[in-house]
């Protein structure tokens, strides 16, 4: 859960709030609607971390894609393709 204050109240108060966003993200809002978020700096490396980026297929060159065609699967990782199937099978 988190906590949701002004933009004022977090300028006149900063140093508590920026010790309750350790426990919990703080939102910040402006003029009634939500503009920004403090949060404790491992949960911002944790989410950086998974940060990822999509790129368009049609976007890879003849190199790009002869290399995905040659790739294979990291032994042990089998279970990836069980979860596809059982995806699939409950969609239809």
């Amino acid at each position: 859960m988190s906590s949701k204050v002004t933009a004022a109240t977090v300028s006149k108060n900063f140093g508590a709030y920026q010790d309750a966003a350790i426990r919990e993200p703080v939102i910040i809002t402006r003029n009634g609607r939500p503009k920004t978020v403090l949060m404790a700096y491992e949960d911002y490396v944790r989410l950086i971390k998974r940060d990822r980026h999509v790129e368009l297929t049609s976007k890879l060159g003849a190199e790009d894609i002869a290399a995905i065609e040659a790739s294979q699967m990291t032994p042990g990782n089998e279970d990836f393709d069980t979860e596809l199937t059982a995806d699939k099978n409950a969609a239809g």
